[in-house]
């Protein structure tokens, strides 16, 4: 392994020598994870897939691979110092076993509105945690500090040599358990695991195709690869956090772009369906990252039109907060095209309710909502059961013929999360202005929220509704004149949320404003 330490930029083989020796090692912490097939998916899918179980890990995940891959390979004065990390997920977890393993302190420095489950699970395997900054990258930047002031190793999580090759070790199995397969799904968030599975399977079955996969919230292989080079993205969502990563690593981008061969993004509804397909094909509870890989294999599948392919797809992670299946289960139906939401128009008289209900016929209607608003035209919100997107488009057809006005709300991010749960009015203040916020889940948001923009500005609409995540999405409407928008936005970057400017959404239109 001398070369993949010593070399700036190691080679296809330096990486494949590092993998088949750190096999042995890694199999001190880690397990062989099966790769089991999914019988009903792949009769709907007409391709035979399979699924990479590493949520069959001690740490629930793959990154125990990595973290144990370079911390054993640490020298005896670096084993005697200890090692330190920045993380609030897997990582924490994976390095936190392998000291435990290992017989050394670790020290995990977690963002301070970590839930308590995450840091409770890394002082279950014997790591030490402090809790200090608003963020990972404030954590980042703690952990690094305290590395060189105590003299520890800190063990990053996807960037560094060691840490990509014990993530290859999980290639080496697939190709053990299915030698034939035709295509490989990755998930990528800082690239470690993509990188280490790719240039293993290139290596020795070149034909095997090696497809990344992203959340469009969070892909920073592709702004990289646009780029050529790896770049800061401006935002990240973390619904899927384990992947929530602004900027690839530097040698993971390097090979990835050399190794994988195409990209996928893929959204939450998506990440929310393939969810589902692994609790009801393998009664598996995934977390979001943990299930990226499989909703890029669907969506890879629909858009070329494969049949009869042996194709698989890593489960990476099933460490989620329990509370996060709800927002799933809302989410999952409308990314599998199995629920419309429609906003449908009608005139505000006796009957028109019977006419819409005749139109929709025996279909079942998952969602009602409706308010008097005045007495021209009310506005409904719907929510329709299909089968497919042509069920969709035939609904909206056979609306539109009965005189009815319909609006497709099904791709519409504010009435996914917002007004599907709003009952209200309209209210008459035309200089209304409608913002989505992301809250940290921790105390005091919501009173620093309320004292730097409630005093001053009138709030004419609140709505907040948990999913589980570390960070809630919030709605909010506030009565600003014209005069008011420099002190206003002044006011928003004091606050320091990640915030948008919602005004111009369709699902305000027709049911807010």
């Amino acid at each position: 392994m001398k070369n993949l330490l010593t070399n700036p930029q190691p080679s296809q083989s330096d990486y494949v020598n590092a993998i088949v020796k750190l096999g042995s090692r890694v199999y001190e912490a880690a397990t062989v994870t099966p790769l089991q097939k999914m019988g009903k998916l792949s009769e709907r899918l007409h391709n035979n897939i399979w699924i990479k179980r590493e949520d069959r890990q001690p740490v629930n995940s793959f990154k125990l691979r990595g973290a144990y891959a370079m911390i054993s390979s640490l020298s005896d004065e670096q084993k005697q110092a200890g090692v330190i990390a920045a993380s609030a997920g897997n990582h924490a977890q994976g390095v936190a076993l392998s000291a435990k393993q290992l017989g050394l302190k670790a020290l995990i420095v977690m963002p301070q509105n970590t839930p308590s489950i995450k840091v409770d699970a890394v002082r279950g395997f014997g790591g030490e945690v402090l809790l200090h900054g608003a963020n990972f990258d404030e954590a980042k930047a703690k952990a690094i500090e305290l590395s060189k002031s105590k003299h520890m190793t800190f063990i990053p999580p996807f960037d560094h040599p060691l840490v990509i090759a014990g993530q290859g070790t999980l290639a080496m199995e697939m190709l053990q358990q299915v030698a034939d397969l035709d295509y490989v799904f990755v998930q990528v968030g800082g690239g470690g695991l993509a990188a280490g599975v790719a240039i293993l399977l290139k290596q020795f079955m070149p034909e095997i195709k090696v497809i990344g996969v992203e959340s469009k919230d969070s892909a920073c292989l592709n702004a990289a690869l646009e780029k050529g080079e790896p770049t800061d993205l401006a935002h990240v969502a973390l619904f899927a956090d384990g992947v929530a990563v602004k900027r690839i690593g530097d040698e993971t981008f390097r090979l990835c772009q050399k190794y994988l061969d195409g990209m996928v993004l893929v959204d939450s509804d998506e990440v929310c369906a393939a969810m589902k397909d692994l609790f009801e094909n393998v009664r598996a509870i995934a977390e979001p990252s943990g299930a990226l890989g499989l909703a890029g294999l669907k969506k890879y599948v629909k858009q070329n039109n494969l049949e009869g392919k042996n194709m698989a797809a890593i489960l990476s992670g099933a460490n989620l907060n329990f509370h996060t299946l709800r927002y799933v289960s809302e989410r999952c139906e409308i990314g599998e095209n199995r629920e419309a939401l429609l906003a449908v128009t009608m005139t505000e008289q006796p009957g028109s309710f019977l006419k819409f209900a005749h139109v929709i016929g025996n279909r079942a209607v998952t969602e009602f909502s409706y308010r008097y608003a005045d007495n021209q035209k009310a506005c409904i919100f719907v929510g329709v059961r299909t089968t497919n997107e042509a069920e969709k488009a035939d609904i909206i057809a056979d609306l539109t013929k009965n005189g009815f006005d319909v609006e497709d709300m099904s791709d519409d991010d504010i009435a996914k999360t917002h007004i599907r749960y709003l009952m209200g009015g309209r209210v008459s203040n035309r200089n209304e202005r409608l913002y989505s916020f992301e809250f940290p889940e921790q105390k005091g948001a919501l009173l620093k929220f309320l004292e730097i923009l409630g005093k001053r500005w009138n709030i004419s609409l609140f709505h907040y509704r948990a999913h589980g995540a570390d960070y809630g999405n919030i709605l909010a409407a506030f009565q600003l004149e014209e005069k008011d928008n420099a002190e206003f936005e002044q006011a928003l970057t004091q606050l320091g949320y990640v915030y948008e400017d919602v005004s111009e959404s369709k699902a305000y239109r027709y049911f807010l404003r």
